[in-house]
């Protein structure tokens, strides 16, 4: 019995968060770059949808958002290189 109570709390822990856009969003701006690096990860890669809570149709737009970003060079590529990563 107690399995069971801790299952259902693991699950209704991860729905409680609040996505970070408004659900109603139709359109991701590329130049808006602060907004971009919410979703990045410190290495540089893009947060999953269990990790930033956004529905499947945005995840996408977010997705198609930074690689965008990338291509115009107002995002990097990798994430922020420290004088230890040169180092080698």
């Amino acid at each position: 019995m107690a399995k069971k109570n801790q299952k259902s709390q693991a699950t209704t822990r991860h729905r409680n968060r609040e996505p970070l856009l408004a659900p109603d969003v139709d359109y991701i701006d590329y130049k808006n770059v602060v907004e971009l690096r919410r979703f990045i990860s410190d290495r540089g890669k893009i947060r999953s949808r269990s990790v930033t809570g956004l529905t499947l149709r945005q995840q996408r737009m977010v997705a198609a958002a930074i690689k965008n970003a990338r291509e115009m060079a107002l995002l990097p590529y990798s994430g922020a290189h420290s004088a230890k990563d040169t180092k080698r």
